[in-house]
């Protein structure tokens, strides 16, 4: 079982968030996620369940048509299929940990990466 913590994985990018995968299985992934001021994963809705434990900072977790602002010690929990993405605040870093049951398809992530090319939290 890995054992790791947000300073071990910590990095940043300049132009996306980064993602730090930290154990992944056919059932369960389990990331850090860095984000930049307003750095964001596009809003999608993957046939998995996500879970959002944020470690540091302040930022957004959509949730349907719910934007959860949130803060260090938060957690917020998406059910599969429903619409979600992240968003730092513009002034603050974000740090959290992102576990999806089951992890999503490379064809469910095309809109991630589709709004990340555009520049779009709401790539649809």
């Amino acid at each position: 079982m890995p054992a790791t913590n947000f300073d071990a994985e910590r990095a940043f990018d300049d132009e996306t968030f980064a993602a730090h995968k930290i154990f992944e299985t056919d059932d369960l992934q389990v990331i850090c996620g860095y984000f930049e001021p307003d750095q964001f994963i596009p809003v999608h809705a993957p046939s998995s369940h996500l879970v959002v434990a944020v470690q540091s900072g302040t930022g957004v977790v959509r949730e349907g048509e719910t934007d959860h602002p949130v803060a260090a010690g938060d957690v917020v929990a998406v059910p599969a299929d429903v619409e979600r993405g992240i968003r730092a605040d513009d002034d603050s870093r974000l740090e959290a940990l992102l576990v999806t049951a089951p992890p999503p398809s490379e064809a469910e992530h095309e809109p991630v990466r589709r709004g990340l090319r555009r520049g779009e939290f709401e790539p649809e």
